[in-house]
């Protein structure tokens, strides 16, 4: 080969890593900044232009995100790597940590536990609606009978919590036990761009589910006659029934991010929460860069309560989320109930499962059985949604892999 082509060859693959290098180091991404605010210099009045006058030190273009008082002192922004670099050597900066994304993590649960009964226990959480308990979750869906008001007080003059209007949310939605909802999504847009409103709201509103089941678990009203397609019928209500609810919603359809949360976590603490619930949590890191342990950490020292979700791995101790002492870490139990049902095959044998099917009652007579992974060329094996061709399984019981 001609060693000028050679030549060229090497100085357009340099060429090519540099410009793919450059536009890695210029790629904007959120970081939340610890501030030593006491070393704060005394021309500035407001710790919020000292801030702003941090960032614009690095950056031609800044762009703040949130300020935080009550869980640090400090700020979240949009920098680029080596801008984050620059910034960490400045006079009064602690830490300059990239924001990481967090993952979401029945009738029956008060008796199980040996609540049923206990007034005096639920009356102490609130009677008076004087506990609130915060929510940093997916939102909540107003509509929900767990969220019913009736019997409860005024709202405590002392409440400084707001309901924030928003997409098919707003302060109508709220009551005397739903007395506080509001959002967060600056870090998430600021990712992903302005939220689509097609798919999801820009408000409080639970377009997930998650939310409102995390919160009505902790503190849903008392609805009788509630059950499962027929199935559990009975008294649902939360462990404290009687508490009154303030909801954060800082989790959204492409996750929960860092900045967002910590924001949640201030506002909470400003409206005076006495409790506070994150069924929220990512792998396990240290401390410092856990932006749940340390929120966690400023809201216990405030007198909150903080409980969160344990996760959703495991057994191993490394599927643990939420592991800071000063949190009170909620894993699953399994309850002593379930919705058995029976298979059985030609030559007699009995297989027990569970199902929670409430349709026309079957008929008696025998059904054939297909192994699911035999009539599909991709996962029906699995049982996924769409994998099962229409007429090979009808009238049949498709197996499945586990």
């Amino acid at each position: 080969m001609n060693p000028r082509v050679i030549l060229l060859m090497v100085v357009t693959v340099v060429v090519c890593h540099r410009y793919t290098a450059a536009n890695t180091n210029q790629e904007r991404k959120t970081y939340i900044v610890h501030m030593d605010k006491v070393v704060m210099p005394p021309e500035y009045s407001d710790h919020r232009n000292w801030y702003a006058t941090s960032m614009e030190s690095v950056s031609e273009s800044p762009e703040m995100l949130y300020t935080y008082e009550n869980v640090i002192h400090g700020f979240s922004t949009r920098l680029t790597v080596e801008q984050a670099k620059l910034l960490e050597k400045k006079h009064g900066v602690l830490s300059v940590k990239e924001e990481v994304m967090y993952k979401l993590h029945t009738t029956r649960s008060p008796e199980f536990l040996g609540l049923a009964g206990r007034e005096t226990m639920f009356s102490g959480l609130g009677s008076g609606g004087d506990v609130v308990i915060g929510v940093v979750d997916t939102g909540v869906w107003p509509g929900s009978k767990s969220l019913d008001d009736t019997g409860f007080g005024p709202i405590p003059a002392w409440w400084k919590g707001e309901c924030k209007n928003g997409t098919s949310f707003g302060v109508s939605n709220c009551n005397k036990k739903l007395i506080g909802a509001t959002f967060f999504s600056r870090a998430y847009e600021a990712t992903y761009g302005p939220i689509d409103e097609t798919i999801e709201s820009r408000s409080a509103i639970d377009d997930d589910g998650h939310g409102t089941h995390t919160a009505t678990t902790a503190a849903g009203s008392t609805v009788t006659g509630a059950s499962l397609f027929g199935f559990a019928k009975g008294t649902a209500r939360g462990m404290a029934p009687n508490a009154r609810l303030a909801v954060y919603k800082a989790c959204w359809l492409g996750g929960c991010f860092g900045s967002d949360i910590l924001a949640a976590i201030e506002k909470a603490i400003a409206d005076r929460v006495h409790v506070l619930s994150l069924s929220i949590g990512g792998s396990l890191a240290d401390y410092t860069n856990d932006v749940v342990a340390y929120g966690a950490f400023k809201t216990v020292s405030r007198g909150i309560f903080v409980a969160c979700s344990a996760g959703n791995s495991g057994p191993g101790p490394f599927g643990l989320s939420n592991v800071a002492p000063w949190i009170a870490t909620v894993g699953a139990g399994t309850l002593d109930r379930e919705f058995p049902a029976f298979v059985v095959l030609g030559n007699g044998k009995k297989f027990r499962g569970v199902s929670l099917y409430s349709g026309k009652p079957l008929p008696e007579s025998m059904v054939p059985i297909v192994y699911a992974g035999n009539i599909s060329n991709t996962t029906g094996n699995l049982c996924l949604p769409g994998t099962l061709p229409r007429g090979k399984a009808a009238g049949k019981i498709p197996v499945v892999s586990e």
